[in-house]
């Protein structure tokens, strides 16, 4: 009967009686006006934040509509050129929120568990070109309405959206929200399907009913012109359509259907969904507020449409492993055919019709030349269907495709420069570079790679014919590869739980595989591995390990004869018979002997210095030895001499005998490789290369040669051609930096980091000429293209020119801080145009480019890239530069956040940018001469792009270089590309001589999309690696970090299964295979104990804990007696535990207030308005909930509840001492918080409070200590609270009564307490190096605890498990101190994974899905991708991944104390020890400052003469300037390593008038007084007029003098004009001045001359009264106070300041109060020369301030309490709500408001009385 009511429809305007607002809200722009074509009255909601402007049913979120309604009916018309957006919330049957929601903002659909996002398309006029467009187009038309759009009549039927999208069943309308732009007639919900435009009785004739349609209702009908169509006047638009398709994901008009009106397209349009993109604007509060109280979504697999299909041809089965790419760099299937119209079924599917389709955005051409570090490749998964593709058309993309083709790279070594091999025909060398494996054919020295490494290679290996290639990589445990050489193909990879691997050895059959490394802890470890089935694809078996405590340099498998040599560092070489394991021969090579003047001495055997040998290589003919002296000798195998010796450069680092016995390949560690020709005796150099990162290149482009300077100090000149080097130049202790060719003669230009500027001969190879204008490293160098002039700058900002016409150089110009003075911006922080007339750089801050003449220097141009994007968080800077070619005339500007500024170089006009070149900023740009093709370099991958952005796809992204790539360019007759950085890549660019990419060219190794499975979405990742001459990895490795960390994942082997099996970091498994998936024993249930000691048995103890029912009390404070509890022994005291989760109290020296005056209600003269500052200090005490919008923390004692719309804030009072810690209902009405006991307590205070109208509900006190953590249950019944490391005790209460249900004493401390989501009566506890499980089980009033301790695995050694949280698929993860993370199955309760995740304690874990953000004491917050975990837990070793993601890091400002995140774990809240609360949002990078404070004590606070802002001074350096309207920080200046101990705001002088003048000026504890320009937001001004802190200072009335006083009770009169101190005066010598205040006063007062009154407080309880005129230089003392003190005895350990002021309200009289005889208030005459009046007080006061307004005066006190005095009424009233003294107080000018500071907090007080 309860939906009759709302039959057969309900007008919920109507209903709710909008009009009267009192049901409902409105809120911004919302009118109503008469509209035409209804002929009746509508509302009109109009604005340009949407989540501003709105009308809003009902009237607050906690109500309900309650509308059953199966369909909505909404009558609209969207503003044309506008955006709108509509929210509905609907309850399901389970009680369930989810939010609808419909836009034309919106791009594509979205879902989440409880958010769905619509595009909505707009409807135009019929027959208008919109219209047409639309007909024709299908997509793309999500935006602004157009100019016609119609009134609309759309129904959703909500019944049917919530079964179809989320699997769940309606239950009723919870509330609407009509956001801006739209026009608005009704809403109606109603069970029946209506139809427009059909009357009753055609509905009769048609039969309608039948089909359940029934005609619009005439309340609801829109009217139409007798003769005309309702279709052609207004759009009807149902959704979704009639279920003969599938529901499409946007709500737009179709085609017209006539009997039901059903409007639907003609071809479904489905969008691969990607994480939502919020709006950036962010400038303002409310803008960033609506992203984060409007909840968010997570990805949801729906079914794909491209505009192309291409053709897949599958290279492997094996699915793929899942992983966002981020910025639409998806991973793609290299070589697709763009217009192909045909499928491949995937074979290896059940159904047989399952298709395979590239999505137009993921078409990004990732082309992998080799893998940076740790990193892995993924690809996008698709959800499975078979699809039309009748309509597939080609998209455009960036051709040819590959542009790019790796020719040449110029390097050797990176590890170690002792691995090289001969290939078995002997044509043939296999060395690392870096992450890369090199073939280089020494006759011809082309090159071959071999890619799939993600580290620097330590070790290389062959077979004996060299079939079989194995090497390995550095790291913590390394991955060895096994190679099919001949084809270039990867044919296993696996973990060997080896540090460092430093040899390898395989046996002549490859059948044997032996590796040396380092184990955990550093012991020498022999591993041996069975590799005689990787051929036939199989696995790599452990065949033996050894330790031993030698530390082994090199092991070989011997197999031609019995004998082995050995040789060593001291020159011995042993030959070894190890079959019968005796040494042969020992032999010592030794120098030659030295003659001297009087006797040749002779050397034993083991005497003098030998030759150091590195590397012995043995033929069966000759041996080969490689020592550190240079040489490499060849002796015969009796070593009686050398027949042959070639001397090399550096020491040499091995040596090895070619197959053939005809060649000697040596290896130097100076990374050199070449050989030896045995026969003719010659040497040939294979390779040359840097030892060090290459820092910038130049190129020769008439010679073909190529310059580079390197951080190994060297400068190469390179032949482009052969790629051999031509020369070398060595500089001993400076680096170069910078390096230019002239562009006509011989000549090179070097800069260094000393800031020299040399230029060499290359015709002489000699030193020409040498610069000295710059102090700091020169950061860029370049010629002009005539070769006339040469220009350099450096890190100091200098730029210099000069006239190089000669060959001798000479300078012409310097300028000083022109450049920005930043390294970053080196090598190429100058850019000069085409023509040579230009000169552009970063200066002369980061902020702004100039461009300047660059014959002359003189400045043309200045760009402030800064200001160009509006909706940026921060400010923009820029970091590289470069012109386009000339008749472009195009400046462009890479900036700091990852976009590219395409502005006019003339005019500096902005013509277009492109946003997300790189993930991490752009190091490199260049365009090609043609201008057709942009190249850009960030991190390790080099981009090249389509400069005009033409097509669909603009870019395509190579990688290979393992460390970040420092430059790139084209070569200049741009037919190659070359890109350094690890070592020298030269690529040919193919896009000169041809324009399309022939077949020859498609990559064989083609990534598939596969269907996804909700359990296993992540695969086994098929290896791709190198053949002859392809590139192979076709996808960009992820995170988008510059280094992310490797990640380790160790399976933990469990009792009572012997497999053991080994996860690679690619899926790959190594070991034995077998199942370590379930309990040990199977047993599912939990096991307790009583925690007295770890159980070894599972025999279930039961807890039955006494239950103290009348430990809570409510607010009226009743009795309180003592908690009984099961209690062990108890130690006597009790140690902090290693874990910073533990909360401690801020030390206080104040007390709380014995008594207080309260005022009156109603009748308080103050209002307490805002709360600055957030607590660092506690332990979660912050809380949001993304759904209702629900925003505390704590401040001290006060808990702040801000609404993030308007910034406005309540301030829930009560708690005597600071709040340790909050918790928050699921439902989001009841909050919990804890803090220590007040007065009269002894046990810790917990208030439980309403949300709804923030009233204190209840009060229970339990523990006696700090309440360390607490949590509700997933159903709200119960409620835990954890007691800390001195307390040990967990309580459960009722949250009904709030009564103590049980309390636990644990015998060791526990760090954090959660429940389980899934059931409601399991808990867990974290502690040291266990977790512990509690199940509660009630019957009846009857509570028994079970819980069981499960220790954390050995291997993870001994650490405290400080966080955790539940995932919801039976999941556990904790976090330790040591930074590693622990993954627990809960229903077997046992640890089966650990990874390493921070350096530092992770200390806040929060977990949603397949996602987990951790929180460490390092400062990061990081974002991990765990979807392996789920399959890992489940299947074992069989699991076909077993690798955790990081997705993304952030480092703040602080250690992570608190965080809360929305359901998808997009967006949050972070609080952090520096006291800033952080909003986080993981899909557009962002982090910003939500609430900042002072992190240490605040010393000051002082206004602007217009009361617009307010400027606050700390302890931590900062001085911070607020807008005093909305409380937000403005400017922040900071010194660091100084404390600002005083501070001032300038009078605005008339000289100055306006906001120009606005200065502020502080003092520090240095002596240092700095000046501050408000409006330039800098430091104008710096003096050092004191020796010791400042402890006072003050504006003259006139601003034209600053007066400021020190610790030693010197008094400086300084001028900010000039910064010269005018006199010091030292009447209050050696007592500390507290208080310096000015006023202005009548020429002749008080007999003196002089305009200016001013007096000086200091803590000896003086007070001087001075009259000055400045401008005369007069300065006169006229009157002098000492007020007198009781004997030492009584005088308290801190005494009280000595505090003056001038009576506002009469100008002859000043106030002091300060430690005397009496606690009072002294008002003293100056004209009497008398104390005139008094005002006893409680306590002396810490600070004072007078109302310039009305008769107030405001004492703060040491016992926290602040006082207000009507002096008129002699009432006074005092307020609570510091924790700490009230040090500081001061009212506005205005007299409006009060501050008031305890520490760091700042309170903001609204004065009520009049």
């Amino acid at each position: 009967m309860a939906k009759v009511w709302q039959h057969p429809y309900l007008n919920v305007f109507k209903h709710f009686k909008v009009e009267e607002w009192k049901r409902s809200t409105k809120e911004g722009d919302v009118t109503t006006f008469m509209d035409k074509t209804l002929k009746g009255t509508v509302y009109r909601i109009r604005g340009s934040i949407p989540a501003s402007n709105y009308i809003q049913l009902p009237k607050t979120s906690t109500q309900s509509l309650g509308l059953t309604g199966h369909y909505l009916y909404m009558l609209f018309k969207p503003m044309p050129g506008k955006y709108f957006v509509v929210h509905l919330d609907v309850t399901t049957e389970d009680s369930q929120v989810v939010r609808i929601s419909f836009s034309n903002l919106f791009k594509e659909f979205k879902s989440t568990a409880t958010w769905l996002q619509f595009p909505f398309i707009c409807g135009a006029a019929k027959g208008s070109v919109y219209e047409c467009t639309a007909r024709t187009s299908k997509q793309d038309l999500v935006g602004v309405a157009p100019a016609n759009v119609r009134w609309t009549c759309l129904m959703l039927d909500l019944h049917y959206i919530l079964s179809m999208y989320l699997n769940r069943r309606y239950s009723h309308l919870k509330s609407i929200k009509l956001c801006s732009n739209l026009l608005v007639k009704n809403v109606y919900t109603s069970d029946l399907l209506f139809e427009p435009g059909v009357t009753f009785s055609e509905a009769r004739q048609a039969k309608l009913a039948f089909h359940g349609i029934s005609p619009m209702p005439r309340e609801m009908a829109f009217p139409v012109p007798k003769g005309e169509n309702w279709h052609d006047r207004y759009d009807y638009i149902r959704f979704p359509s009639d279920g003969s398709k599938l529901p499409y994901d946007s709500i737009q008009k179709g085609c017209s259907s006539p009997a039901a009106g059903v409007q639907v397209l003609e071809d479904p349009i489905r969008h691969l969904p990607r994480p939502v993109t919020l709006t950036k604007a962010v400038r303002d509060r409310v803008s960033l507020i609506q992203q984060i109280t409007s909840p968010k979504d997570m990805p949801r697999w729906s079914p794909l449409v491209t505009k192309s299909i291409p053709e897949v041809h599958l290279a492997t089965s094996g699915p793929l492993e899942e992983v966002y790419s981020g910025d639409q760099e998806f991973s793609r299937a290299e070589g697709l055919q763009a217009a192909g119209d045909s499928t491949v079924p995937l074979h290896a599917t059940t159904d047989g019709g399952i298709h395979v389709y590239a999505h137009r955005m993921g078409d990004v051409a990732i082309h992998a030349i080799g893998i940076s570090s740790d990193e892995t490749a993924y690809t996008k998964i698709t959800g499975p269907e078979v699809l039309s593709s009748k309509k597939a058309s080609p998209f455009r993309r960036l051709l040819p495709d590959p542009i790019l083709k790796l020719r040449t790279i110029i390097g050797f070594g990176g590890y170690s420069t002792k691995w090289a091999l001969w290939t078995k025909n002997s044509s043939a060398v296999v060395y690392p570079c870096h992450a890369i494996i090199i073939t280089m054919q020494i006759e011809t020295g082309e090159q071959r790679f071999f890619i799939g490494h993600t580290d620097k290679v330590s070790a290389l290996a062959f077979n004996g014919n060299s079939t079989l290639l194995a090497s390995t990589q550095m790291g913590h445990l390394s991955m060895v590869r096994l190679w099919d050489f001949q084809k270039g193909k990867c044919l296993s990879m696996f973990k060997t739980h080896v540090h460092s691997v430093s040899s390898l050895s395989l046996s002549y059959s490859g059948a044997v595989l032996c590796g040396i490394g380092k184990d955990g802890h550093g012991k020498t470890m022999v591993v041996v591995w069975n590799t005689a089935q990787v051929n036939q694809g199989g696995e790599v078996v452990v065949l033996a390990k050894a330790h031993t405590d030698v530390d082994i340099q090199t092991l070989k498998i011997a197999f031609f004869d019995d004998t082995s040599f050995v040789c060593s560092k001291s020159g011995h070489i042993l030959e070894i018979d190890y079959k019968n394991f005796t040494i042969r021969n020992a032999r010592r090579l030794l120098p030659s002997q030295i003659q001297h003047s009087h006797r040749r001495e002779k050397q034993t055997f083991n005497s003098g210095p030998g030759i150091a040998i590195n590397s012995i290589s043995i033929s069966s003919t000759f041996c080969a030895t490689a020592s550190e002296d240079g040489y490499v000798r060849l002796w015969p195998l009796d070593f009686s001499a050398v027949f042959l010796e070639a001397e090399h450069e550096g020491p040499v680092s091995s040596v090895s005998i070619s197959p053939d016995n005809l060649k000697v390949l040596c290896t130097t560690s100076t990374g050199n490789l070449g050989y030896l020709d045995v026969q003719s005796r010659g040497y040939n150099t294979l390779m040359r290369s840097h030892t060090d990162s290459v820092l910038a290149f130049s190129v020769d482009g008439l010679r073909k040669q190529m310059a580079t300077v390197s951080q190994d100090n060297t400068i190469r000149i390179w032949d482009l051609v052969s790629m051999q080097q031509l020369y070398d130049f060595t500089a001993s202790d400076e680096i170069p930096c910078t390096v230019a060719f002239h562009p006509a003669q011989q000549i090179f230009a070097c800069g260094f980091s000393s800031g020299v500027v040399r230029t060499f001969s290359l015709t002489a190879s000699d030193l020409l000429m040498e610069h000295k204008q710059h102090r700091g490293a020169v950061t860029g160098l370049t010629f002009s293209p005539d070769g006339n002039l040469m220009f350099s700058s450096c890190s100091h900002g200098t730029l210099a020119l000069y006239n190089c016409a000669a060959q001798k150089s000479h300078v012409l110009r310097v300028l000083g801080n022109v450049v920005s003075q930043d390294a970053e911006h080196s090598p190429n922080a100058l850019a000069l145009s085409g023509d040579g007339r230009l000169l552009a750089f970063v200066g002369p801050s980061k902020y702004t480019v100039t461009v300047m003449d660059a014959h002359s220097l003189d400045e043309l141009l200045r760009i402030d890239v800064s200001i160009l994007d509006l909706d940026s968080t921060s400010l923009d800077s820029a970091l590289r530069i470069c012109f386009a070619p000339m008749p472009v005339g195009h400046l462009l500007v890479s900036t700091s956040s990852n976009k590219v500024l395409v502005l006019d170089a003339k005019t500096g006009r902005l013509v277009r940018e492109v946003s997300r070149v790189h993930k991490l900023s752009c190091s490199s740009l260049t365009l090609s001469e043609d201008a057709r093709y942009l190249l850009t370099a960030g991190d390790r991958v080099v981009k090249v792009w389509d400069y005009q952005m033409r097509f669909d796809i603009n870019f395509q992204v190579y990688i290979g270089h393992s460390e970040p790539v420092r430059q790139v360019a084209f070569t200049p007759d741009q037919q190659h590309v070359i890109s350094i950085g690890d070592a020298i890549f030269l690529w040919d660019f193919l896009a000169v001589s041809r324009v399309e990419s022939p077949k020859a060219d498609v990559h064989p190794y083609i990534e598939s999309l596969v269907p996804p499975k909700a359990e296993t979405s992540s695969e086994k990742l098929k290896d791709f690696t190198s053949s002859a001459n392809e590139i192979p990895r076709q996808s960009a490795p992820l995170p988008s970090l510059a280094s992310p960390p490797h990640l380790d994942i160790s399976s933990i082997h469990q009792p009572g299964h012997d497999d053991i099996f080994s996860e690679s970091d690619e899926g790959e498994e190594a070991g034995l295979k077998g199942s370590s998936g379930g309990a040990a024993d199977g047993n599912k249930d939990h096991s307790a104990l009583v925690m007295e000691e770890p159980v070894e048995n599972e025999e279930t103890h039961v807890v039955r804990p006494k239950v103290s029912q009348e430990c809570s009390r409510s607010p009226s404070h009743s009795g309180n007696e003592p908690r009984k509890e099961t209690k062990g022994p108890e130690p006597q005291y009790y140690i902090r535990p290693d874990s910073y989760r533990h909360f401690t109290p801020r030390f206080k020296a104040s007390a709380l207030p014995k008594s207080v005056l309260y005022p009156p209600a109603d009748n308080e003269g103050l209002k307490l308005k805002a709360v600055i500052g957030y607590n660092g200090n506690g332990r979660g005490n912050m809380v949001w909930n993304p759904d209702t919008g629900f925003f505390a923390y704590t401040c001290g004692c006060v808990i702040v509840v801000e609404d993030l719309h308007s910034g406005s804030q309540q301030h829930w009072l009560g708690h005597p001492e600071e709040i340790s810690t909050l918790a928050v209902s699921h439902d989001a009405q009841v909050l919990a918080s804890a803090s220590g006991h007040g007065n009269g307590d002894s046990r810790c205070q917990i208030r439980i409070w309403n949300i709804q109208d923030g009233t204190c509900q209840k009060v229970i006190f339990h523990h006696e200590t700090q309440v360390q953590a607490m949590a509700y249950s997933r159903d709200d019944r119960l409620l835990v609270t954890l007691g800390d490391y001195s307390d040990r005790t967990l309580a459960l209460w009722n949250t009904h009564t709030y009564d103590l249900m049980s309390s636990t004493h644990i015998l060791e401390p526990v760090h954090e307490v959660a429940f389980n989501p899934l059931s409601a009566g399991e808990l867990a506890c974290v502690g040291r190096g266990a977790v512990t499980f509690w199940l509660i089980e009630q019957q009846g009033a009857d509570i028994s605890l079970k819980v069981h301790r499960a220790a954390i695995p050995d291997m993870v050694g001994r650490v405290e498990l400080t966080s955790l949280c539940y995932s919801t698929n039976y999941l556990l993860y904790s976090g330790t101190n040591t930074g590693q993370i622990c993954v627990w199955d809960t229903q077997t309760n046992r640890c089966f994974m650990t990874w390493e995740a921070d350096e530092g304690e992770i200390g806040v874990l929060l977990c949603c899905g397949n996602r987990l953000v951790s929180g460490s004491n390092t400062k990061r917050i990081r974002l991990w991708s765990v979807a392996a975990v789920q399959e890992l837990r489940l299947k074992g070793s069989d699991a076909r991944s077993s690798s955790v993601l990081l997705e993304h890091e952030m480092t703040l400002d602080g250690t992570i104390v608190g965080a809360t995140f929305d359901d998808s774990l997009d967006m949050g809240i972070v609080g952090t020890t520096a006291g800033t609360l952080w909003y986080i949002n993981w899909a557009e990078s962002t982090s910003i400052r939500l609430i900042s404070g002072h992190k240490n004590k605040v010393n000051e606070v002082t206004f602007s003469p217009g009361e617009s802002h307010c400027a606050t001074c700390g302890e931590d350096g900062s001085v911070r300037v607020w807008a005093l309207a909305s409380m937000e920080l403005v400017v922040q200046f900071q010194v660091l390593n100084q404390s600002c101990q005083c501070l001032a705001w300038s009078p605005i002088p008339i000289s100055h008038g306006g906001a120009e003048g606005q200065h502020v000026v502080a003092g520090y504890s240095d002596g240092t007084i700095r000046v501050f320009s408000i409006s330039r937001t800098e430091m104008e001004l710096k003096m050092h007029p004191h020796s010791v802190a400042l402890t006072a200072i003050a504006y003259s009335a006139d601003g034209e003098i600053i007066l400021s006083g020190g610790k030693d009770g010197l008094m400086a009169v300084s001028s900010p004009r000039t910064g010269m101190t005018i006199r010091v005066l030292i009447d209050h010598k050696g007592s500390p001045i507290t208080v310096i205040q000015c006023t202005r006063k009548q020429y002749h007062d008080f007999g003196v001359e002089g305009g200016e009154l001013w007096l000086a407080a200091s803590s000896d309880r003086r007070v001087s009264v001075w009259v000055s005129a400045w401008l005369k230089d007069k300065c006169e003392l006229i009157d002098w106070l000492s007020f007198p003190a009781p004997a030492s005895p009584e005088a308290p350990s801190n005494l009280p300041p000595s505090l003056a002021a001038f009576c506002p309200w009469d100008n002859g009289t000043l106030v002091y109060v300060g430690f005397g005889m009496q606690k009072e208030i002294l008002f003293y005459s100056l004209r009497q020369k008398q104390v005139v009046e008094k005002i006893p007080l409680s306590h002396f006061a810490t600070s004072l301030s007078l109302s310039p307004a009305a008769h107030f005066l405001a004492v703060g006190f040491n016992e926290r309490v602040l006082r207000l005095i009507d002096c008129t009424t002699r009432t006074e009233q005092d307020f609570v709500g510091h924790d700490d003294s009230v040090h500081l107080c001061r009212f506005t000018p205005s007299g409006k408001r009060l501050f008031t500071a305890s520490y760091n907090e700042i309170l903001v007080w609204e004065i009520t009385s009049t």
